[in-house]
């Protein structure tokens, strides 16, 4: 059973930063494809970056030049450096591993 927990969230002003982190527990071993979303009140999940198992990233409009993805295989963890912050990037951020498959319970971020 995987799990996956968010943490590093919190409220920040306008062009400021915040980092996010995924750990996962559980199955751990072999490479795997991490994503980030963010969902708003109201709207669907809007994907953010995907990091797939050969390690390269992609990034939505959105958030590229801004938001950077990193990973750490040894620790079974990935991290999401977001710079510049707008308020519209205000939402709960998720992080998924295997195409979606495992979800991390949400964490939030405002951006005032």
């Amino acid at each position: 059973h995987v799990q996956l927990v968010e943490s590093g969230g919190g409220s920040v002003r306008t062009g400021g930063s915040l980092g996010l982190s995924c750990t996962a527990s559980g199955s751990t071993a072999g490479r795997h494809c991490w994503a980030w979303f963010r969902q708003v009140p109201g709207k669907g999940r809007e994907g953010l970056a995907v990091n797939d198992i050969d390690g390269t990233t992609r990034y939505s409009d959105s958030v590229k030049g801004r938001f950077t993805n990193s990973r750490d295989n040894a620790k079974n963890m990935v991290y999401l450096q977001m710079n510049n912050l707008k308020p519209e990037d205000t939402a709960v951020y998720y992080c998924t591993r295997d195409r979606w498959t495992y979800w991390g319970q949400g964490i939030q971020v405002t951006v005032s």
